[in-house]
Formats: C-alpha cells, sequence, structure tokens
C-alpha cells in the first residue's frame, strides 16, 4: 500500500444487495454512507454490472484515478474467472468476470471472493487483529462462507461451506447455516448443536487459532457461541454488513 493512498472504494455483491462505499485504510472505516442497490433479477452480468455503476455513481467515484477500487463477489475466483455462482446467474460459471468489471468500469479494480474479503476485513481492521496463526472466518447466513488467514496472509477460496456430511446427502452449510434455523424454526439451542458439529470438523481438520464468526446472525452470538465447546477461541466478527466493503477497498489498496 503506498503511503499516499489513505482511502479507496469496496463494492462488495450479493445475491439480495450491491453496496458500496468510501474507506479510510487507515482505521478501517467508512467514511462515506454505504450505498445499496438491489442486486437485479436473475443477476446477470451487464445488470450486475449496470447496478455497479449506479453505486459508483451515487458516491461520486467514477473517475479510475480517484483512488483504488476494489470489487467482492459471490464466487470460487481464480486468475480473475467466476468458477461458482451463489444466489447470481449461472451465466458467472467460467466466466471472466474481472476483465468484463474493468472494461466495463473503464478501470483497473482488484476482484476476490466476499467471504475472503470479509476475512480481511477482520483481520486488519475487526477481531482478529494481531492475531498469529490461523484464523478462519465463517460467515454464516444462505449458506456459509469462509476465509482462511495464516500469519496475515489469505489462503483464498477456502469453501469450507461445502463440507460434506458422511452419509448425508446434503453439505455442511445446508445443514448448519443460519438459514436452516429460519427454514426449520431451529431453536438457538438445536442450531447450537449444528455448530457444535461444524465447528468441532474444522478444529480437528485445520487446529486454527480463532474463529471469527460472521454474518447479520453475528449480531445475535451472545445466544449461540456460549453453547459451544470447543479447543479454540470463537467470537463474533466486529464489521458484519460492512466487511466486505472494507475488505475489498483495502486489498485494492495494496
Amino acid at each position: 500500500m503506498g503511503a499516499e493512498t489513505t482511502r479507496a472504494v469496496g463494492v462488495d455483491i450479493g445475491g439480495t444487495g450491491i453496496k458500496g462505499g468510501i474507506v479510510d485504510l487507515q482505521t478501517g472505516s467508512l467514511v462515506s454512507d454505504r450505498i445499496k442497490v438491489a442486486t437485479p433479477d436473475g443477476g446477470r452480468p451487464k445488470d450486475v454490472l449496470t447496478a455497479v455503476k449506479e453505486v459508483l455513481a451515487t458516491l461520486g467515484v467514477t473517475d479510475a484515478d480517484t483512488m483504488p477500487l476494489g470489487v467482492a463477489f459471490p464466487a470460487i475466483i481464480k486468475h480473475g474467472r467466476t468458477l461458482s455462482a451463489a444466489n447470481v446467474s449461472q451465466k458467472w460459471v467460467g466466466f471472466e468476470a474481472e476483465k468484463f468489471f474493468e472494461e466495463g468500469l473503464g478501470r483497473s479494480i482488484h476482484f476476490a471472493n466476499d467471504a475472503d474479503v470479509a476475512g480481511v476485513a477482520e483481520v486488519r481492521y475487526g477481531a482478529a487483529k494481531g492475531q498469529e496463526g490461523l484464523t478462519i472466518l465463517t460467515t454464516l447466513g444462505t449458506g456459509i462462507g469462509s476465509a482462511m488467514i495464516h500469519n496475515g496472509m489469505l489462503i483464498p477460496n477456502s469453501e469450507l461451506g461445502h463440507l460434506q456430511r458422511a452419509k448425508h446427502k446434503h453439505d455442511a452449510e445446508a445443514w448448519a447455516a443460519y438459514s436452516a434455523v429460519e427454514r426449520e424454526s431451529l431453536s438457538w439451542e438445536k442450531w447450537a448443536d449444528r455448530l457444535q458439529w461444524y465447528y468441532s470438523y474444522l478444529e480437528f481438520l485445520f487446529s486454527p487459532d480463532l474463529f471469527v464468526v460472521g454474518g447479520g446472525v453475528s449480531k445475535h452470538a451472545d445466544e449461540f457461541l456460549s453453547l459451544l465447546k470447543l479447543n479454540t477461541k470463537i467470537i463474533p466478527a466486529v464489521h458484519r454488513n460492512n466487511a466486505g466493503i472494507i475488505g475489498a477497498a483495502a486489498l485494492a489498496a495494496d
């Protein structure tokens, strides 16, 4: 990060909304309003690009020379190509997304997975700041997103929500994401039983030094985290719905 770069723009593309803001890179805080527009029905590339342009125009940062721009997206991303698609059009699968956005916006961007950038936000400015060793951030929402960060270095595209459950048809996120609580009217205690299995499994596989739990439900962390019995410390995320914006901006400025 150049010494002269003190602000950057982050845009977080989700299945229901596209959010953006200007971030102070020293504090990891928003220095603008958080702008949000609905993700267009179907989530097709051309329509999503139009919505991103609307967010940037509202922020007044359409000029490529204004400040760095990071874009977070709900997909596995490798060399700028989206290899999956969560709650957006299947047209994104195998799509040259980073190139598409750069050509459409007329500027270079940093393009990354949405859970990965949330993890970066928590390590640099949030719950995991100063943490050594391996931090695993999980976002509990419609699915389970994940980010693995070792001594400050991101290990991208971990997709730990898709761990398979032996002798079951559905993966971890279908059983233990917050959407299961809403779908099956689970109590905090019954959901915690599922989370206990999930985090114990992660603990066994990776021996992490810290778990950080993000997503909107993290504001209710007192209701369920205290019910878990783990050897690894587990704490709620700090930035919640702004984490994607902040992490995307931080990576863009690197």
